[in-house]
């Protein structure tokens, strides 16, 4: 693209960029010049708005844990409605997509995007863990699951489970029949127990 052409939300065009190279080739082939081909503009467009390409990357996983942020939302909401079983599914399936475990890659893969994310935990994980912990808390005060539920201990086993279910896996999510599976045993307990 010659230069002095103006592109029409240049962020939002070098992220959707960026996310698609990382879905096609992996972390090891998102360079500035990798994002801006795809994007079909100028080098210097992506310098433009970001200090240097490490900065690009830390917010690019920062709009991703944004996004976390929408679905915690809808997921407190669905508290007290539907099975705790099929919420923590959908969301699990939702959190645990196959770009937000790109984006768990990069982070992996990339020591300053690191770096610059500093916060307890793996980004986007931590934050997908605090979604369900808030959900879990809400159906804990519900009385759907039991009162004395360690609901920050169930969140760490839904997501660790849940990644290592979802990662690695071409062509889309596991089968929701595995998804709901691993959350009935994970739950198991606590919905058991309320019972009692």
């Amino acid at each position: 693209m010659p230069t002095g052409v103006h592109i029409r939300d240049a962020r939002r065009q070098l992220f959707e960029a960026a996310e698609r190279v990382l879905l096609r080739d992996g972390p090891s082939a998102l360079t500035s010049r990798s994002v801006t081909t795809e994007a079909d503009c100028a080098k210097g467009v992506l310098h433009r708005h970001f200090a240097d390409f490490d900065e690009f990357l830390a917010e690019l996983v920062q709009e991703r844990i944004a996004g976390v942020g929408d679905l915690a939302a809808t997921l407190r909401a669905a508290a007290g409605t539907g099975t705790v079983q099929a919420n923590l599914a959908s969301a699990l399936t939702d959190v645990l997509d196959p770009t937000a475990l790109a984006m768990v890659s990069l982070v992996f893969f990339r020591d300053e995007v690191r770096a610059r994310l500093r916060g307890t935990g793996v980004p986007v994980l931590a934050e997908a863990r605090e979604m369900l912990t808030a959900y879990l808390a809400e159906e804990r005060a519900l009385g759907r699951i039991a009162a004395d539920a360690d609901v920050d201990n169930v969140a760490l086993s839904l997501i660790g489970a849940g990644h290592l279910l979802f990662a690695g896996r071409r062509g889309g999510p596991p089968p929701a029949e595995e998804v709901d599976r691993l959350v009935a045993t994970v739950i198991a307990d606590v919905v058991q127990r309320r019972l009692l």
